[in-house]
This record gives C-alpha cells, sequence and structure tokens, in this order.
C-alpha cells in the first residue's frame, strides 16, 4: 500500500501541487492592487524553484564548508587543519597533480578532436551515420565505460594467452604486453584515453551544430578571396564559432575536474592515478573523515566556481554584442 500511494504522489501529486500553487498565485494577485500584482507575480512564480534551490544547493554548501572546519567526527572545531592537510598531504598532492594532467590533456584532445570529426562530417554525404558512430560513447554510461575499457586493458604476464585486446594485438606484432592500468604515470593517461573516448561525440555534435550556423555565403566569399580551406577554418570559421567552442570547452574542464566514476571503477585511484572526487569520496566513506572530506568537496567548488562565472560572463558579452 505504502508503494502504491508512493507511486500516486509521483505520478499525480506533483502535477496537482503545481496546478494548486499555481491556482493559488493567481488568488493571490488578483486580491492585490494592480500595480502591486504585476511587482509580486514573477517572485511568486519564482518562489518554489529558489526555496528548492536553497535547500538543495546553498544549504548544503553552506553545511559542507562548515563541517570542512571541523575534526573527523564533526564534535571539534580543527579551523584550516583540514585544508592543510589537502596542500600538503603527499597523496592529495599527487591528486591535484593528477587533475591538473586530466584538466590539461583531457580538454585539449576533446575540443580538438571534436572540433576535427565536426569538420571532417560536415564535408561527407553519410554524416549522420559518422556523428552517431562518433556520438555513440555517450549513451554508456561512465561506469560502463570504465567496465569496458578494463577489459580492453587486462594484462596477463608475458607468455600467457592475452585476454585484453590491446594486449593482444600489442603481442600478435611481437612486442611485450603492457600493464597499461599500472605502470605509472602512462595510467593516468590510459583512464584519459578513456574520457576522450567517451567525451568526443558530445564535442563533435555540438561543435557540428555551430558550424550548421555559419552563413555559407561568407565561406563562398573567403574561397573567391583565394583563401585556402586551412586559412578558412583559421580566420573564419574558427573565430565564428569561437563561443561554442568556448563553452564547449569549459564543460571539459569542469568534467576533468570533477573525474570520478572512471577512475573509481578502474584503479580506485591506485598506482597513482588518484584524483580529488575519489579522494573524497575515499575520506568520507572508507575513512569516516568528514572535515577532511568536506574541505576535499570545497577545493573542488573553489576550482569550479570561476570557470563557471568565466562562462557566465561570456554569455552575457555575447548578449550585450547582439
Amino acid at each position: 500500500m505504502s508503494r502504491l500511494l508512493l507511486a500516486f504522489v509521483a505520478v499525480a501529486g506533483v502535477p496537482l501541487a503545481t496546478a494548486g500553487y499555481a491556482w493559488l498565485v493567481e488568488l493571490v494577485v488578483s486580491w492585490l492592487p494592480a500595480r502591486t500584482g504585476r511587482a509580486v507575480r514573477p517572485w511568486l512564480w519564482m518562489l518554489p524553484a529558489s526555496a528548492f534551490l536553497v535547500f538543495f544547493l546553498v544549504y548544503p554548501t553552506i553545511e559542507t564548508i562548515v563541517l570542512s572546519l571541523y575534526d573527523a567526527t564533526s564534535s571539534r572545531f580543527v579551523g584550516l587543519a583540514n585544508y592543510a592537510f589537502v596542500f600538503t598531504d603527499p597523496g592529495m598532492l599527487g591528486a591535484l597533480r593528477n587533475n591538473l594532467i586530466w584538466l590539461v590533456f583531457f580538454t585539449l584532445v576533446t575540443v580538438i578532436l571534436g572540433l576535427v570529426v565536426a569538420v571532417l562530417t560536415d564535408r561527407v554525404p553519410y554524416e549522420a551515420v559518422a556523428k552517431g558512430i562518433v556520438f555513440l560513447p555517450m549513451a554508456v554510461s561512465f561506469v560502463a565505460a570504465g567496465v569496458i575499457w578494463k577489459f580492453m586493458y587486462d594484462y596477463r604476464p608475458p607468455g600467457a594467452a592475452q585476454t585484453g585486446t590491446l594486449n593482444a594485438g600489442v603481442t600478435a606484432v611481437g612486442f611485450e604486453p603492457q600493464a597499461w592500468l599500472i605502470n605509472s604515470p602512462w595510467n593516468t593517461f590510459a583512464l584519459i584515453a578513456v574520457a576522450v573516448w567517451t567525451w568526443t561525440g558530445f564535442c563533435a555534435v555540438i561543435l557540428s551544430a555551430a558550424l550548421k550556423g555559419i552563413p555559407p555565403e561568407l565561406l563562398e566569399a573567403a574561397r573567391v578571396d583565394g583563401a585556402s580551406e586551412w586559412q578558412i577554418f583559421r580566420s573564419v570559421v574558427v573565430p565564428l564559432i569561437s563561443g561554442t567552442i568556448a563553452v564547449v570547452t569549459t564543460t571539459m574542464i569542469i568534467f576533468a575536474l570533477k573525474a570520478f566514476d572512471i577512475v573509481y571503477v578502474m584503479t580506485n585511484g591506485n598506482y597513482n592515478t588518484e584524483v580529488i572526487a575519489n579522494a573524497m569520496y575515499k575520506e568520507l566513506f572508507n575513512y569516516r573523515d568528514f572535515g577532511r572530506s568536506a574541505a576535499i568537496a570545497v577545493v573542488l567548488l573553489v576550482a569550479i566556481v570561476p570557470v563557471m562565472l568565466l562562462n557566465v560572463g561570456r554569455f552575457r558579452a555575447q548578449e550585450e554584442a547582439r
């Protein structure tokens, strides 16, 4: 009975509550003077969304900052000791270093490959099929992608039958099998390759949409003026889609900073592949240290917020330019 009641609330209760709130807002507005009603109506309509944001976003953020100033059991105030741990502990410094590697290589490779794929598929008659194939990994969850590539990277000692696809190919041409997920620092790049495989299709589709928005007349005019295809791409195409490139780059930077699923599934941060998000997970669920995990979460938040603010600033500048 409780499950039926919960299903009813989920299916019918939410729409009914929304309709009831809309009716109540308009009823309240009708009681007010016309000028006051027009001023109050938007705020009343925004009230539920604002309440959700405060309850599910603002309050948890503040609570996390407070927790980061206390010890493992949240019973003793320790000030900035947890932040000192984040920036002095050798393991955490390794995680920060790996996140920097993710930030640079993952972002560059995905955006560049996505742009290359978008430009090339834009010139072939089977464009939709090509984009579908490249985009297909996005339909797979990051956990599933990690499991798939863990089998791809699987390693067996020399002389044994290699079950991993990559090592099977390597040994077939006469080379020794490689422990792709163990040998540092190349194992970090092996994990980044999985993320690139997953995200390149997303970048390609978004950038391809931006390419479609370029007026063909501009490209034809450049060709008539004698510009080569490379010159057209560098001086016409890239400047016109720079806003979209910035948005895609921002998305990739945010993912690189909070990379977790692939690392957790494939190595769990072992063999010098630790990243910030996985370290936060371990501190909270493995070591039960609420203070340190909260401090790591705050550091991750502080790293992401400037990227978001930069993106918002670009959006505002583009709107003002229009």
